[in-house]
């Protein structure tokens, strides 16, 4: 689903949307992870930050 602009609060900041580009540069940057790194978590454990953060850091660890 596309990040809504319009719809913006607390469920919006727990997802990091695939499709858009700032979102994914900004959690890679966080992370020292690149941005293909980042939508390929995105894939494998879903757009949920939380479980996205845990799996960057597992990710840096190897």
């Amino acid at each position: 689903m596309a990040d809504n602009k319009k719809s913006t609060g607390a469920a919006d900041r727990k997802k990091v949307a695939k499709g858009q580009g700032y979102e994914v540069a900004y959690f890679a940057r966080k992370h020292g992870i690149t941005a293909e790194q980042t939508r390929k978590l995105i894939d494998k454990v879903g757009n949920d930050r939380d479980k996205l953060n845990k799996a960057a850091e597992k990710l840096k660890k190897k």
